[in-house]
């Protein structure tokens, strides 16, 4: 309603300041019109006196003076008007300001009551939801006290039926059982008479013949235990075996390894993980650049050139344990850099010097084995013909 009044007040004050402009419009039209009359009039004036005719000069006189006498009122009158206007602009003003008050304390309080909406709302959600988990208590104990009832009745009709047989039994005896115990036994009693009651006369050779079958499976049995005990030592042994021969080939494999390096002005070696367990055990390749740290190979630590030579370098050790007589590397050197490439030929070939073997080494850079023995042999495809030369 206060917004609804504040809106009324501020059309009715515009439509007010409408009319007092026009009006004060009016009167400023009818001022320059009363200006322009004292201006002819004193241009007559002037007339007259230049003409000397004494009865013009007092009738334009007159007429001056009334219209002077006008705009003297009219001056008035438009001097009110402004002092009207000014002050009900005083009064809108204020006008606005209390209207803008109230309307920022109205924000304030339909805030509040959204907030307290909002409380409400999420109060309710909770009741509803608190409601709806008392409904599904109600009907589980609901559906627990009808379950009772039914074990009710049937121990009911159990003791009525144990009462009448006491009944037809006689007096009471006395008894240092309860009733619970006596009803377990004879119910168990119960079973095995009912088990009992289809025995086929060869249950005893059947018996038998079973009693003698595990006898010899537990003999059976014990002999796998030993046999497995026998076996797992063995294998253990084997293990030590197999880690020992590992182990010392790493040793020689290590010790080269780091000699190769050494002349790619790098660092490194290898080790055995999970020497513990044969299935998943394996050899891990650290190798470290111009002073660096030995690290595992990996795609972020090492350039592809720097992986290459790492992997060259442990090849060309672990080789000089192998007793193949041909050997054979494709492409080893297309990621390094011509002085890892340089180096790693001079090492292929110092490799088979003073051996048996024999090296294949492919590669499709240029070849740093000027200066060796060693046969080079090219092969150019030129518009989709291969030619073979021989170099050397």
């Amino acid at each position: 309603m206060s917004r609804k009044h504040g809106k009324d007040c501020s059309r009715k004050d515009c439509y007010w300041r409408k009319e007092m402009l026009e009006d004060l419009r009016r009167w400023v039209e009818q001022g320059q019109k009363t200006a322009k009359n004292i201006l002819q009039g004193i241009m007559l004036l002037e007339d007259a006196v230049k003409s000397s005719n004494p009865f013009s000069v007092g009738d334009q006189i007159s007429q001056i003076k009334n219209v002077s006498e006008d705009l003297a009122q009219w001056s008035g009158t438009l001097k009110f008007k402004i002092e009207s206007l000014e002050e009900s602009v005083k009064k809108s003003s204020q006008r606005i300001n209390d209207l803008d008050s109230q309307l920022a304390k109205a924000k304030e309080r339909t805030q509040e009551i959204n907030l307290k909406m909002e409380d409400l709302n999420s109060q309710i959600l909770e009741k509803k939801i608190d409601l709806a988990i008392l409904g599904y208590r109600k009907n589980e104990l609901l559906r627990e006290l009808r379950e009772m009832e039914r074990t009710l009745k049937a121990l009911e009709e159990d003791l009525g039926a144990a009462i009448r047989r006491a009944e037809k039994t006689g007096p009471r005896i006395i008894a240092l059982r309860s009733v619970e115990e006596v009803l377990d036994e004879i119910r168990m009693v119960d079973g095995r008479i009912a088990a009992m009651a289809d025995v086929s006369g060869e249950i005893e050779r059947m018996y038998e013949s079973y009693s003698n079958l595990y006898l010899e499976l537990k003999e059976k049995a014990r002999v796998a235990a030993e046999n497995r005990e026998k076996t797992l030592k063995e294998v253990e042994t084997r293990m030590n075996a197999w880690k020992t021969v590992i182990r010392n080939l790493l040793r020689h494999v290590n010790l080269e390894y780091q000699r190769i390096l050494s002349h790619t002005a790098a660092t490194g070696f290898v080790r055995l993980l999970n020497d513990h367990d044969i299935e998943s055990t394996g050899i891990e390749i650290l190798v470290g650049f111009k002073g660096a740290k030995p690290v595992p190979l990996d795609i972020y630590s090492q350039s592809g050139g720097e992986r290459t030579t790492a992997v060259m370098a442990f090849l060309l050790a672990l080789q000089q344990r192998i007793k193949s007589p041909f050997r054979a590397v494709d492409e080893y050197d297309v990621h390094m850099d011509p002085r890892n490439r340089e180096v790693i030929a001079n090492l292929l070939v110092s490799a088979v010097e003073g051996g048996k073997g024999q090296y294949l080494a492919i590669t499709p850079n240029q070849m740093y084995f000027e200066e060796k023995e060693v046969h080079l042999i090219t092969v150019q495809n030129i518009e989709g013909t291969s030619f073979v030369r021989e170099v050397s």
